[in-house]
């Protein structure tokens, strides 16, 4: 098992060593690149497989003592879960992007290079099990991402995007330096076996380290609000990159605060109203504002945030059934959390693709300038639907099973009459409906204005689907929605390893609550295919009585006139405006509208643009701060190397004093 971890990372290297070593030769670096990230994600993928299917957990120790710990890598069931959307996603983004990315000599093999080490270290970032070689791990994940992130750095907007990427996620890092520097001061070291449960650590002591991980990879995760680099980078970087990011990189935080929780023992209750308040802000902050946008890939950002806030809820009710000692609820809060994490990885990485698609055949990502593309992209309109209708939660679609299994722990809290548990239950509940409705108003915007109607520019027009190694990833992640959504209750088992690891508990103590919930898995997945075989053969059935028949066709939107153009058809600003309305309090929601004058009026529009409220409320200000504070240390920066040698002479000599 660990043997093929090892040689999975291997391999991606050695493919991200080889395209940049070929990258004069964009075609030979492309190839080498893609085809050293798919082998590798494959090999991967089958350690983590075994591992779920064995219930088992390998380590793999090297003969090199790093400082404060040994050099140690391990694949467990917490492990497992997050490889497996790390490498099936690396598997699938990689072929994708060999169709998408443009061969150009020197960029092409840097933009591989960097992908197949962004793979490697988010594998090794979750096999660590060292805090240094964690740290190590988690500094080559965020550099890769980085230059990932700005492939196309000629563009302004890139730029800016990559370096609010590159500072945010190392205030991160500093918290999680922070939290580990504390962890190994107490336990005397810094592997993991050493740090779960220290000596002698109070719960005033593990309530910090539990604060310190929420912020440090919280930032990564993307929680509200620290949030503010995700709707930047995403749809900045490419969009195999894109949905790499989404469906597995932020994913690393949800995996190193579930691993964190490992370290400080029993949760204190408000450890769980913590998180599930993160789950609530992020959740609606994240869905109502990717409602607001315009830009396609800006919209799956922010609905990212929204994903990670249901994780958040999921982990929340988790640490709450812990607290008071119902392994129900920690079962179904911990599986629901760890689920939607690999199912998002699916069906987000499937809807940034399809955006990918969109962007690769039309030029733009602006929704407003597209429209009918599903009689011209007939494969991505498909798969796209798909994904949509699985991120809004719609059985029996794999969406559907983890936010189920999180309202289920959240009603067995409701129902248990304690206030500590049924308050935030209840709020949960509320909280996760809300949450689904808005995203099916958000998705059947994005679907609609995008695919359907007649087209809005001469781009969208001309729209036509990409080579087969973009087509067969989308068709690939659209299947696994069906798949996993069907066969959900067999993946619960697997989940109950997991749940162990995070508690310390046994693994068998969360066995029977997955399975009863696996049981109402397998009802729903049933009844939902028996209505969409019924609706299809009703389909089937109207087709052939209609044979024969004249049908009458009329343009889309016509809208009673004689001769109907596609600017009648709702735009994403008119479809979400009503909705906006109500929550104008919390979006800074600006409508520039041009209202049709006179008889017979010619032109006539409206437009609705939304800002970050936490960017500009909260973050904006204090980056004008710190920038005022540098602006005057600018006299330190003499252009003169002595100069900058004296600094690090100064700063040596510092370091040995207090050493001394």
């Amino acid at each position: 098992m660990m043997e093929r971890f090892l040689l999975a990372c291997a391999v991606l290297l050695c493919g991200g060593a080889g395209a940049a070593a070929l990258r004069a030769f964009p075609a030979a670096s492309a190839v080498v690149g893609a085809g050293g990230a798919v082998l590798g994600s494959l090999l991967g993928l089958t350690s983590a497989i075994e591992c779920l299917r064995l219930y088992d957990g390998r380590e793999y120790s090297l003969p090199w003592e790093m400082p404060f710990g040994n050099l140690t890598l391990g694949m467990d069931g917490l492990s497992a879960v997050f490889c497996l959307a790390i490498f099936g996603l690396a598997a699938l983004t990689a072929l994708y992007g060999f169709g998408y990315l443009p061969r150009e000599r020197g960029r092409t093999g840097l933009a591989w290079c960097w992908f197949n080490v962004l793979a490697a270290g988010m594998a090794l970032v979750v096999a660590a099990r060292n805090g240094v070689l964690f740290l190590i791990a988690w500094e080559v994940m965020s550099l890769s991402s980085f230059f990932l992130v700005a492939h196309e750095a000629e563009k302004p907007e890139v730029r800016r995007a990559a370096w609010t990427y590159l500072v945010a996620t190392h205030v991160g890092t500093a918290f999680v330096l922070t939290m580990f520097v504390l962890l190994g001061t107490a336990a005397g070291s810094l592997d993991f076996r050493g740090l779960a449960g220290p000596e002698g650590m109070g719960r005033g002591f593990a309530a910090w380290i539990f604060v310190l991980a929420v912020i440090g990879f919280g930032v990564k995760a993307g929680f509200f609000p620290l949030h503010v680099w995700l709707p930047e980078a995403h749809p900045a970087a490419p969009s195999h990159v894109s949905a790499l990011l989404s469906g597995a990189m932020i994913k690393t935080g949800l995996y190193a605060l579930l691993r964190s929780l490992s370290f400080v023992g029993p949760p204190e209750p408000w450890w769980g109203w913590l998180l599930i308040g993160v789950g609530i802000l992020s959740g609606l902050f994240g869905i109502v504002s990717a409602l607001a946008q315009h830009d396609l890939k800006r919209l799956l950002a922010y609905s990212s945030v929204e994903n990670i806030g249901i994780a958040a809820l999921g982990i929340g009710l988790g640490l709450l059934g812990w607290s008071a000692g119902n392994w129900t609820l920690t079962a179904l809060g911990f599986a629901g959390a760890l689920l939607h994490v690999l199912n998002h990885a699916v069906f987000k990485g499937l809807l940034f693709l399809g955006a990918g698609s969109v962007l690769h055949a039309t030029g733009t990502r602006a929704i407003e300038r597209l429209g009918g593309l599903a009689a011209r992209m007939p494969i991505t309109t498909a798969a796209f639907f798909v994904g949509a209708a699985a991120i809004c939660g719609l059985p029996p679609l794999n969406g559907f099973a983890g936010e189920f299994l999180i309202y289920l722990g959240a009603f067995k809290g409701v129902l248990l009459g304690e206030a500590g548990l049924a308050v935030p239950s209840a709020a949960l509940v509320a909280t996760l409906a809300l949450i689904g409705g808005l995203a099916a108003a958000c998705f059947a915007k994005a679907f609609a204005v995008v695919f359907l109607g007649a087209s809005r520019s001469a781009d969208a027009a001309g729209a036509r689907e990409g080579p087969a190694a973009m087509r067969w990833p989308m068709l690939a992640l659209a299947a696994a929605c069906a798949v996993l959504g069907l066969g959900a209750f067999a993946l619960l088992p697997s989940l109950a390893p997991a749940a162990g690891i995070i508690t310390g508990k046994p693994p068998a103590l969360f066995a029977q609550p997955l399975s009863e919930a696996g049981h109402l898995l397998l009802v729903i997945a049933l009844a939902s295919a028996a209505f969409i075989l019924a609706a299809a053969l009703a389909a089937i059935l109207r087709a052939r009585l209609l044979r024969g028949r004249a049908v009458t066709r009329a343009a889309t939107w016509d809208c009673g006139y004689a001769a109907p153009t596609a600017r009648m058809q709702y735009t994403g600003s008119s479809f979400a405006q009503p909705l906006l309305d109500l929550f104008r309090l919390f979006l800074r929601v600006r409508a520039d509208t041009q209202p049709p004058q006179g008889l017979f009026p010619r032109s006539a529009a409206f437009a609705t643009h939304a800002d970050d409220a936490a960017r500009e409320r909260i973050f904006a200000p204090i980056f004008a701060l710190v920038g005022l504070f540098l602006s005057r240390l600018r006299w330190l920066q003499e252009g003169r190397v002595h100069v900058y040698v004296l600094y690090i002479a100064l700063t040596l000599l510092a370091l040995l004093l207090f050493a001394l």
